[in-house]
């Protein structure tokens, strides 16, 4: 049973996300609006869904680890999985803004995470705990970041023309409703039927959460940017993954410890060092790259290099 409901979430997710992203593309097309005011506003937050209401559950039964756990990990399969598949569909070109923006400011709240996260290391303290002042500086991140976005949001929306028709808002809200509701419910079946396989396989939970969560976490991003890549619609693939890795740490992370604090064993510390890194390799491709801001199927085999790596050291480490 628990293996259905996996197959059945996946299944639904992936036809959905088609739908989503051809409702707004249709919408954006019917009344002149960009399809990057669509994607900062409706799918960029709808990608996003799964992390809060599983970071919810997990703090709400004191399981603040596996609320990390959830973001780390989640940050990880977006960068090093979702890209690599979007990247061999086809070549991901990222925008300027992408290049000298967003992704420096998602490896600055990474390196910020790294720092407030280690506070054995960096401030000799006893234990690693997101605390209160720390969760604030992380959601001063997410207030600046949301600023810049509804700046760009102001600015496309000046470059349009005038249109005489207006944005009917009733099928959009419903809609967005509905798929909230939806994935609240399904978020606690999903972990349940995560542990279960967990138990069932004699496997570590951490395993479970590597896999079956992270990557469930992961799906609406997976599925829209495959989407988008068959549309070769790429520069929003990019900007895409970006965004949802920022709003991870400075939004759902710093809201997860109105809850309850975010205890951090050392053991798990090198999950951030492995995010950060990723991050920084992403910035690095962009950067380095011989075709201007594009990511190419070499960039997607390297990123899939990477992710073998770490799936292999955490399956060893469960088992030692």
């Amino acid at each position: 049973m628990d293996y259905i409901l996996l197959l059945v979430w996946f299944f639904v997710l992936i036809k959905c996300a088609s739908y989503l992203v051809d409702w707004s593309t249709n919408i954006a097309k019917k009344y002149g609006i960009s399809n990057l005011v669509i994607w900062l506003t409706i799918i960029a937050f709808w990608t996003s869904a799964p992390e809060i209401f599983i970071n919810t559950i997990s703090a709400i039964k004191s399981e603040t680890w596996l609320a990390l756990w959830n973001i780390i990990w989640s940050n990880i399969a977006n960068i090093l999985l979702i890209l690599w598949i979007s990247s061999i569909i086809y070549p991901l070109k990222a925008q300027n803004s992408t290049v000298f923006k967003e992704a420096p400011y998602s490896l600055l709240t990474s390196l910020a995470l790294f720092f407030l996260a280690n506070d054995i290391v960096l401030s000799h303290s006893n234990i690693n705990v997101i605390t209160f002042w720390d969760s604030s500086i992380l959601f001063i991140f997410f207030v600046i970041f949301m600023s810049y976005t509804f700046w760009i949001m102001k600015n496309i929306w000046e470059d349009q023309e005038e249109h005489s028709h207006r944005l009917t808002t009733i099928k959009s809200i419903v809609y967005i409703v509905w798929w909230t509701i939806w994935l609240a419910l399904w978020a606690e079946v999903i972990v349940r039927a995560a542990k279960s396989i967990a138990f069932s396989f004699w496997v570590s939970e951490t395993v479970i959460w590597l896999t079956i969560i992270a990557i469930w976490t992961s799906l609406p991003e997976l599925a829209t940017s495959i989407a988008a890549s068959l549309r070769k619609e790429n520069d929003i693939v990019v900007w895409n993954i970006i965004w949802s890795n920022i709003i991870n740490i400075v939004l759902w992370l710093s809201l997860t410890w109105f809850i309850n604090p975010i205890l951090i064993s050392p053991s798990d510390i090198i999950y951030i060092y492995f995010e950060l890194t990723v991050t920084t390799l992403l910035l690095m491709f962009l950067y380095m790259s011989t075709n201007k801001w594009k990511l190419n199927r070499w960039h997607g085999i390297i990123f899939l290099i990477f992710y073998v790596i770490y799936l292999v050291y955490v399956w060893a480490k469960s088992i030692t």
